[in-house]
């Protein structure tokens, strides 16, 4: 029939897929300034912990973060660079952005997404200082990842926000879903990635490669987030040190185009953040493995588990 499109050319047509738009360059986690809970705990006797300030040093420590990411960024010479902000609601970390934000111009920030399942871990509400101290004793002999503060939160309970659904339940709603991945059906780190594979933090008609994430958080959320972003172990997660006020960890797209640490930070300074040598094999396969591939060597997800069997081959029949 004149003007039909024949099957082979539909069949084409249909496989194409739309190419995916180029990852952001760099995951910049950024924790907040001193507050002024970092240098008071009385604080949170009377002031509620989302409402917590940054102090004057707090305040310097955002300003010279904020200098320091531009430096980071810029010495790669790339022209088109932007980045997009997403920011835990927390006063303190909101006041962080702002004043970090006085390193970019306005054309240099592709946006900003203020995100709730960054907030801090919950130690419950106005909280006594004494009973406190108690708490954080008992959390220290019953193991810091799974104790849960009276009418707060575990670490375990950040993971589980920062994760989300079991990772079915997520497909299943990406599937049904003309926007892909809703906030209240994931985790923080299944929305990131939703929005990295669709570039939803593109300015429309872009397609620049040196877009960099830049999260505003707090430690203890920030390091769930990367236990959950490279499935460390409870143990590793128990072993890695707290960020500084107003320091940052930078996770940068290796030669493959996966995210590893060891792209922008030394062996070194990873082993002072608390990463063993068996973490910093990973980094190292993650700085040249494209997305998508598994570590099947991996010993913290594999072979670590079954060191007490050996390697003799079972007998035929």
């Amino acid at each position: 029939m004149a003007g039909r499109v024949p099957c082979n050319t539909c069949a084409i047509i249909c496989s194409h897929e739309k190419a995916k738009p180029p990852r952001p360059r760099r995951i910049i986690l950024v924790r907040h300034g001193q507050s002024q809970g970092n240098v008071d705990e009385c604080v949170y006797t009377r002031v509620a912990d989302p409402k917590v300030m940054l102090t004057e040093q707090g305040i310097a420590e955002a300003e010279e973060c904020g200098r320091e990411i531009r430096k980071m960024i810029e010495r790669d010479g790339a022209h088109d660079w932007k980045a997009y902000f997403y920011v835990s609601p927390y006063k303190r970390s909101l006041e962080t952005l702002r004043n970090l934000a006085k390193a970019f111009e306005r054309s240099r920030i592709a946006g900003v997404r203020e995100e709730p399942r960054l907030r801090e871990q919950d130690f419950g509400n106005f909280q006594d200082q004494e009973q406190m101290k108690i708490e954080k004793a008992a959390r220290k002999q019953y193991g810091r990842f799974f104790y849960r503060f009276p009418n707060g939160e575990s670490a375990a309970d950040v993971y589980d926000r920062i994760t989300g659904k079991d990772v079915n339940e997520v497909c299943v709603s990406f599937i049904n879903s003309d926007n892909g991945i809703s906030g209240s059906e994931s985790g923080f780190r299944e929305t990131l990635k939703s929005d990295i594979d669709v570039g939803r933090f593109q300015p429309p008609g872009e397609q620049s490669p040196d877009m960099n994430i830049v999260i505003v958080s707090h430690g203890l959320t920030l390091r769930v987030f990367l236990m959950r972003w490279y499935k460390w172990t409870v143990e590793q997660f128990q072993g890695l040190h707290n960020f500084g006020n107003g320091k940052f960890l930078v996770m940068e797209r290796g030669y493959g185009g996966r995210y590893s640490l060891l792209m922008h930070h030394s062996r070194e300074e990873l082993q002072k953040f608390g990463l063993t040598q068996e973490m910093l094999i990973d980094q190292e396969w993650q700085s040249h493995a494209k997305p998508g591939e598994l570590n099947y060597d991996c010993t913290m997800t594999g072979p670590s588990y079954f060191t007490h069997l050996d390697d003799r081959q079972e007998s035929p029949g």
